[in-house]
């Protein structure tokens, strides 16, 4: 990281930042938080982008850009954890409209092949823009001469194509952490030209899978009309000129060491067990973890599991389901809806099955800290990771990594990206209720060789592929990325 006092100009006179790899997401990695006397702090926050690119920007010393949560206020940057943060300022009009609206209520079902309707509302596409444009300014001015930008996700999909037009001289990646959609179900968008080239102003666009990446450059391809060649576009400049852009999958994965080190606490191995036994020492523990989203197949696998105890197959005295579920955009319309058709299902199959010593499913509308949850995966012996669609779905990672006897079986959705690298879980394709139900039975029936092997062959792969893999395959490629063969 240079020094500020020594920061270069370009030819223009313009004068360059400090760090040299910066972050760019819609969040900061903090979360503000007050204590019992009233004093603020910052704390790490939890989720799976965080624990992917925390211990990445701790090492390097970089910068992080992002709104810190709270709207309506200027803050001025920060150190925190060996990063320095650069919050992004929104507006509570902001919050609705780019990120409550454009974001999450277009962008969000539309690249989650529409299981909700998609809304296209103008007003958020204008504020969308604008707030991109936003997170690229306070990039540009923060950024080395030459300097590595890591932008995230889909909230800023024009950044990269702004930081081009500002600073030609970045080396600019893109990670799409969700899917992204066919080309038939992308062409409703009405901005779908703007936000193509706003992606290719990256060097490298990263996705979860290769067909994520096919689905791009089928898009790229049909609205750009640039050529594309062995998962490179032929980006044409405003100088006539070519600049490549590259597209490929780098599946994100979790910290693994830190995961494994929590299974083998003596503290979260007794919170395990203190689990099993407020649940009554049941023979079998299923579990679900998920935010509140209409994407997590929630009602999918609480139906399936209401109907094996309506068939005789699964009973409360002998197995119980515990349903963690996140709150998640409680201001959105459609997740109040699905809270409320969710504890429906829950309260009217308890009220069926519950007797005073046992309880059908636990539902919990929580969040919890990650000590809780690896003691709740060694409580689990079986998890169930029903997506409908999911980019990765770092909760089967975590399962396995958490799995230090290299038991417990996972039931695990195909539209998951995490299907494609744990392909000893019993896949399933969650929409089919009776598929499913045989799915959860063979899991909770396995014999304890079968599980023992499958498990070892996704703790290997997920050892040898975990966050830090992750980080350096994809800073790596962006290394190489962007010039002519």
């Amino acid at each position: 990281m240079a020094d500020s006092a020594q920061n270069s100009r370009d030819a223009a006179g313009r004068q360059y930042g400090e760090y040299d790899l910066i972050v760019v997401s819609n969040r900061l990695p903090v979360d503000h938080t007050v204590d019992e006397d009233g004093q603020g702090e910052w704390r790490r926050s939890p989720g799976g982008l965080v624990t992917a690119l925390a211990p990445v920007m701790a090492k390097t010393e970089g910068a992080w850009v992002g709104w810190p949560g709270v709207p309506d206020e200027e803050m001025d940057p920060f150190d925190h954890d060996n990063m320095h943060l650069v919050p992004v300022a929104l507006s509570a009009d902001d919050v609705e409209l780019y990120y409550e609206g454009f974001s999450n209520a277009t962008l969000w079902p539309l690249y989650h092949d529409v299981i909700a309707s998609p809304e296209f509302h103008r007003a958020w596409w204008e504020c969308y823009k604008t707030v991109n444009r936003r997170f690229a300014e306070a990039t540009a001015e923060i950024a080395a001469e030459g300097a590595t930008v890591w932008v995230q996700d889909y909230q800023l999909q024009l950044v990269p194509k702004l930081l081009r037009e500002a600073r030609p001289d970045l080396r600019i990646g893109f990670f799409n952490h969700i899917p992204f959609p066919p080309l038939e179900i992308f062409a409703q968008l009405p901005w779908r030209r703007q936000v193509i080239d706003g992606l290719l102003g990256a060097d490298l666009l990263g996705f979860q899978r290769p067909s994520d990446t096919s689905n791009f450059l089928r898009c790229v391809r049909r609205f750009s009309g640039f050529n594309v060649r062995q998962q490179q576009v032929q980006v044409e400049t405003n100088d006539g000129g070519v600049r490549l852009c590259r597209a490929g999958a780098f599946p994100i994965s979790i910290d693994v060491e830190r995961i494994s080190e929590l299974a083998h606490r003596p503290d979260v191995i007794a919170r395990s067990e203190q689990i099993r036994q407020e649940l009554g020492n049941p023979e079998t523990v299923v579990l679900g973890v998920d935010r509140l989203d209409y994407t997590k197949g929630i009602g999918h696998r609480i139906k399936a599991y209401g109907e094996l105890l309506e068939d005789g197959k699964l009973a409360v005295e002998n197995s119980v389901l515990i349903q963690v579920a996140s709150p998640s955009r409680e201001r959105v319309e459609s997740y109040r809806l699905l809270r409320e058709e969710i504890e429906g299902a829950v309260g009217r199959i308890n009220g069926t099955f519950d007797t005073l010593e046992n309880t059908a499913i636990r539902y919990l509308h929580h969040s919890y800290p990650v000590e809780e949850m690896v003691a709740l995966y060694l409580t689990a012996d079986v998890m169930l990771v029903t997506a409908l669609r999911d980019g990765m779905n770092l909760v089967a990672k975590e399962y396995v990594a958490s799995r230090k006897a290299a038991d417990g079986a996972l039931v695990l959705s195909e539209f998951a990206g995490a299907a494609d690298q744990l392909k000893q879980a019993i896949l399933v394709n969650p929409h089919d209720i009776d598929g499913l139900k045989e799915a959860i039975l063979r899991a909770v029936n396995m014999p304890r060789p079968e599980a023992n092997r499958r498990m070892r062959a996704m703790r290997r792969q997920i050892l040898q592929n975990d966050v830090e893999h992750w980080s350096r395959a994809f800073l790596r490629a962006l290394e190489h990325a962007g010039t002519r063969d």
